[in-house]
């Protein structure tokens, strides 16, 4: 297929004049990363490298204290006490991590495992169906591998993206294999949205409304990841460092694990919990608390064992940039916590992140005081 791989005493970086030549043919095949895995490669092409970054494993250096908080949603609804409790908890998590999980949360498990067994069917159909929907236009529905080839790294994985909201596609626009469990997933997710931006308005000192009224959760769109099993898993990774361009994520992992949370400079493991949903703070909602809540880095390794499935679901309208106006939190500031952050519209947000997506810095710290 065109492909280079590199023995251990190879240099590792790629000239650009290569890389340009290797990822044509990659995107050549419309036959992602699972397609060299059919192939039965051993070792991984040059473009999968990843260089080393310099933070540890929580677990490696015995710090077992940091552990992502798990929440239980049970009985919020009828009794004042236990949603204070879970208000508490949510802030705590917020202001601390950035993430957490989330317990009967009110999606059956049925809905959880068919979203997942979706995922696979969608990825392991023949490949001459699923090319079909590959495309790196922005579509409704598209099916690609690593929608940023050309301006970041390469990760071990395909996905596909969805919009849901607010402009669903048409159900003949979504593949056959999918689409009532991703239709009925969203619809899901959204009821579970506005429950968790209660609880976020709340646990700010906010009117529960809060959040919802100024547009948090006026747009949803999806991603959802197949990471094949990997030959040389070390050498790559399944999703890089980054922190989400959103208000809040909700992530439906599968039992393999991988998901790490960049904190302290240590990374911390996220174990995959059954029935749970993993919740995290995104650039935008870090942005409108003005700091209070954190909108951390996190990655997925790659790993042998796999396929390994998500479902990321992003409240956030940058699909369809709105123009509305956000700052700060002015219910938030005062003299002693002055606003660090000037007004900007998700279109200008997004604009610049895109912009500058190979730097390596928070989109945030472009719009700091």
């Amino acid at each position: 297929m065109g492909f280079t791989s590199m023995s251990e005493s190879e240099e590792k970086v790629v000239p650009e004049s290569e890389r340009a030549k290797e990822l044509k043919a990659f995107i050549d095949t419309k036959a992602g990363v699972k397609g060299l895995v059919d192939a039965g490669i051993a070792k991984i092409p040059r473009i999968f490298y990843h260089p080393l970054d310099n933070f540890k494993k929580a677990s490696d250096l015995g710090c077992t204290e940091y552990i992502i908080p798990v929440i239980d949603l049970d009985n919020i609804h009828q009794d004042s006490s236990a949603r204070k409790r879970v208000v508490e908890r949510v802030r705590d998590a917020s202001e601390a991590l950035g993430f957490f999980q989330v317990i009967n949360h009110g999606i059956p498990v049925s809905s959880l495992n068919e979203m997942k067994n979706g995922v696979l069917r969608f990825f392991e159909q023949d490949s001459e169906v699923k090319k079909e929907f590959y495309t790196r236009d922005k579509e409704p529905f598209e099916y690609s591998s690593n929608f940023k080839l050309y301006n970041s790294p390469t990760t071990w994985k395909d996905s596909f993206f969805c919009n849901l909201a607010p402009n669903a596609p048409k159900p003949q626009e979504i593949p056959s294999v999918c689409r009532d469990i991703l239709v009925e997933y969203s619809n899901q997710v959204m009821k579970l949205g506005t429950l968790l931006f209660e609880l976020l308005s709340e646990a700010l000192g906010l009117n529960p409304t809060h959040l919802i009224d100024i547009g948090c959760t006026e747009g949803l769109f999806s991603l959802s990841h197949y990471y094949p099993p990997c030959p040389e898993p070390e050498l790559t990774l399944g999703t890089m460092k980054h922190a989400d361009i959103d208000f809040i994520t909700v992530l439906l992992q599968d039992h393999i694990g991988g998901l790490q949370v960049l904190h302290q400079d240590m990374w911390i493991d996220l174990p995959p919990l059954p029935g749970a949903l993993v919740v995290n703070i995104g650039d935008y909602l870090q942005l409108i608390s003005n700091d209070k809540f954190k909108s951390p880095q996190h990655r997925v390794l790659a790993n042998y064992i796999g396929p390994r499935v998500s479902v990321a679901c992003f409240f956030s309208t940058g699909v369809h940039p709105s123009q509305r106006i956000y700052g700060p939190i002015k219910e938030l500031l005062s003299e002693e916590n002055p606003a660090k952050y000037r007004e900007t519209s998700i279109s200008d947000f997004v604009l610049h992140y895109n912009k500058n997506y190979m730097n390596g810095t928070s989109p945030l710290l472009h719009f700091r005081i």
